[in-house]
């Protein structure tokens, strides 16, 4: 199911552009627009989840999937040395959008 109102499902339809890294029929991968670090792209069900939070046992095979993808994904944009994964949850998590989506986050850390 999908919120017609949640920016993330727009994106995940095509109804809102974004600069894609996968697709199938689960899951939308595309480029943060506000990257954080050199590699920066979120991974989102587009089946509609508010968040990690409303997620229960029958969601188990798609966030391993989300999970699963995060290296292969990662490594094809170019984080060959490690990356971090981060899912916010909540408003006291630090959630935004109220749509599920992983945070991948790699290449060379400008934060160091």
């Amino acid at each position: 199911m999908q919120d017609h109102d949640c920016i993330f499902c727009k994106i995940a339809k095509g109804e809102i552009p974004a600069a894609k890294v996968y697709e199938d029929d689960e899951v939308f991968a595309f480029k943060d627009i506000n990257p954080k670090a050199p590699v920066h792209f979120l991974i989102i069900p587009k089946k509609h989840l508010a968040s990690l939070a409303h997620a229960d046992a029958g969601d188990a095979a798609l966030l391993g999937k989300m999970l699963a993808l995060a290296p292969r994904l990662a490594r094809e944009q170019g984080a060959e040395n490690g990356f971090r994964v981060v899912i916010n949850t909540g408003r006291d998590g630090g959630q935004e959008v109220a749509h599920l989506h992983m945070h991948i986050l790699g290449g060379p850390q400008p934060w160091k």
